[in-house]
């Protein structure tokens, strides 16, 4: 039930220290495709000023909810499944959003929805951050991020490393405004926008 995975574990230093500059605010924290509940454990025990409320697909929560159970932190709340496409998202209102190696894995259109669904989520002033491989117009991917790129393709044509630009603009359509950009481990990104 309880799943692990290596990327998490190599990660999520890097990514908590992002995250602790971010999000100094106390408040509700939605994280998106929260996997295998490793992050949720570590950035809540991390970050004991919020609130972290994990989701998923209905297949991971049992995973999730291991690693909850087994941590015993106040602050982390029992994940909840969110569909994309649902116009109605299990949380109404967040201080934040995190969602971090999903991007890439999802379709365009629900790559679109989540922007969409933040826009609507997040107050004035609240923070959507993502991490994961991007590629920018005008640079070269890097051979790793390209070998990624092609795997995620072959395994899955809707999937695929985003240009920055595309999902800038769909920020920005849904009223957040570009804030970060930092190079992380692997060629991974750590990207964040403030709601207007």
């Amino acid at each position: 039930m309880k799943q692990s995975s290596p990327s998490c574990e190599r990660n999520k230093e890097p990514i908590l220290a992002v995250l602790r500059e971010i999000l100094a605010v106390p408040g509700l924290v939605l994280e998106i495709g929260s996997g295998s509940g490793q992050h949720a454990v570590h950035f809540a025990r991390g970050l004991p000023h919020v609130e972290w409320q994990p989701t998923d697909v209905v297949e991971n929560l049992p995973s999730i909810s291991a690693w909850r159970d087994e941590a015993g932190l106040a602050n982390l709340r029992e994940p909840l499944a969110l569909d994309l496409f649902s116009d109605r998202w299990p949380i109404a209102a967040a201080q934040a959003v995190v969602c971090i190696n999903t991007i890439h894995i999802v379709s365009w259109a629900a790559v679109e929805r989540l922007f969409a669904g933040v826009g609507r989520l997040l107050k004035s002033g609240g923070t959507l951050y993502v991490y994961g491989p991007y590629r920018y117009a005008g640079r070269s991917l890097e051979p790793s991020n390209d070998e990624f790129d092609c795997w995620l393709k072959a395994r899955d044509a809707a999937s695929g490393v985003r240009l920055f630009e595309d999902v800038n603009r769909l920020a920005l359509e849904n009223g957040l405004a570009f804030a970060g950009d930092r190079a992380m481990p692997a060629n991974n990104r750590s990207l964040w926008w403030v709601r207007n």
